[in-house]
């Protein structure tokens, strides 16, 4: 009984985990467009930015909810890790991971501890000038000061290539994290293969986007 009682409860961990994979996987198609319009239009951009900096749903409702998930996921992601360590306390005499799991799989712990470190200097990079610019100095809103506090951020060399690596393992670790999430959540049926496709496409456009955007701002401004 209890045996069945803490499997039951890892299921749910994994199940939980996965959900909040697949809303973060939403949020960074909603972010990665937004960023796109940047390369497209400027006017555009500090528009849709205004918009989303501004609209009270967003940010008291979503932002919180965002907020969580991230914070959730990254947790949840550290137990079970920490609990399949303990499930297995002795080693295996050999084992050849590259021959039973690809480096994504094997490395997400990894790969989800840069991303970490990533979101640190995202969050010192943009949400903490923009909780200062809007609750703590009270500034008067500007509609056009979005794009270029953008570009501003990738002047620096170091930086843009510190975000493009991010993106690149943000990459590795939707490669397996996609298609775990929809395996966790019980989507992989008859369409299994081409969810994995989708899965796959996913982890190479989206990080592959945000690479772009951070170059074409720092060789074109």
């Amino acid at each position: 009984m209890a045996q069945s009682a803490l499997l039951n409860a890892s299921i749910l961990k994994k199940v939980a985990m996965a959900l909040s994979g697949i809303f973060l996987i939403t949020f960074l198609a909603l972010h990665v467009s937004l960023n796109f319009i940047s390369i497209l239009s400027e006017d555009v951009f500090n528009e849709a930015s205004h918009f989303m900096g501004y609209n009270p749903l967003i940010q008291y409702v979503m932002q919180p909810i965002l907020a969580f998930g991230v914070i959730f996921h990254f947790v949840m992601g550290f137990v079970l890790t920490a609990q399949n360590s303990a499930a297995r306390p002795i080693a295996y005499a050999k084992y050849n991971g590259a021959a039973n799991a690809s480096w994504s799989s094997r490395n997400m712990i990894i790969s989800g501890l840069v991303i970490l470190a990533f979101l640190g200097l995202h969050f010192y990079d943009f949400w903490f000038p923009e909780v200062s610019y809007k609750y703590i100095a009270g500034t008067a809103p500007d509609a056009t000061r979005y794009y270029g506090e953008l570009v501003h951020k990738f002047h620096d060399p170091i930086r843009t290539a510190l975000y493009c690596v991010s993106f690149i393992l943000l990459g590795f670790h939707l490669w397996h994290g996609f298609a775990s999430s929809l395996q966790s959540v019980g989507m992989y049926n008859k369409y299994s293969r081409f969810l994995a496709k989708v899965g796959y496409w996913f982890a190479v456009v989206v990080p592959g986007l945000f690479v772009i955007i951070a170059l074409f701002h720092h060789f074109n401004n």
